[in-house]
């Protein structure tokens, strides 16, 4: 059973733009997709795959523009990504999952537990936004950014792009990222919309992470019934990554129950 290498996979059509997912994990468990942040691919999510692979029928997918997965012209939203991660898991058969999204992949996953007729078992979000308010702290620094300082501040991200993807258009990529972080309409944020999700729910945030005020998760946590939040200590934005250990026995735990 293999990690994510962008060499596996498959693309499925979504209006007009190849969507490129790959499987790995147990065939014969249950279900469990990997939704990725912006700018980034399922290649983000290796550091934790070798101890849920056992476990899980695993589904990554690169989001709409990332890794390997078109664009094109399309508006980027959340609703467009959650569309795409609903036709591909229809063209799997797939009705019956659970799901762990980092950032933006959180964003959509709260979209999705909301706001479709899929069947949600359990859902782990880690530094995702769940409402438009909650970017009001870090909207200066939003737009500020542009093609050319993500280039210099994280180049290790833009080279994997630039290997990766189809049609590599970087800064149109990064207005498109942009703009959906920033986008006021129904197609964005699922706002009050999150008191749908009746799952069980783990709310993941790094203390440390500048992006995703407490104040914001601890809000989620009192508004869903059914959740639980994890503030990890000494973690950032990527807090699965920063402390896995400490993520890793919490999130066996949330499954496990």
């Amino acid at each position: 059973m293999k990690n994510f290498d962008h060499h596996s996979g498959a693309y499925l059509d979504s209006d007009g733009a190849q969507i490129y997912y790959e499987l790995t994990g147990n065939e014969n468990r249950p279900v469990l997709l990997l939704l990725h942040g912006g700018f980034g691919s399922i290649e983000d999510f290796n550091v934790i795959l070798p101890d849920l692979k056992q476990r899980f029928k695993i589904i990554g997918i690169d989001s709409r523009g990332h890794g390997k997965s078109m664009l094109n012209s399309m508006t980027l939203t959340y609703e467009q990504i959650q569309k795409d991660v609903e036709r591909i898991l229809a063209h799997l058969g797939i009705n019956k999952l659970s799901i762990i999204g980092f950032s933006d992949g959180g964003t959509v996953a709260y979209r999705v537990a909301s706001m479709t007729s899929l069947h949600i078992e359990k859902l782990v979000t880690i530094g995702s936004h769940w409402h438009l308010k909650n970017t009001e702290s870090v909207k200066e620094i939003f737009l500020k950014i542009t093609g050319e300082s993500w280039r210099k501040k994280f180049p290790r991200t833009y080279d994997l792009y630039q290997k990766l993807n189809p049609a590599p258009n970087f800064d149109f990529f990064t207005q498109s990222i942009i703009k959906m972080w920033l986008d006021s309409n129904s197609s964005g944020y699922p706002n009050e919309a999150v008191k749908n999700i009746s799952c069980p729910l783990l709310i993941v945030r790094g203390d440390d992470d500048h992006l995703l005020l407490k104040d914001a998760v601890v809000e989620l946590s009192k508004f869903i019934k059914n959740s639980h939040l994890l503030n990890i200590p000494f973690a950032g934005h990527v807090a699965f990554e920063d402390q896995k250990e400490i993520f890793m026995l919490s999130l066996n735990e949330f499954l496990q129950r």
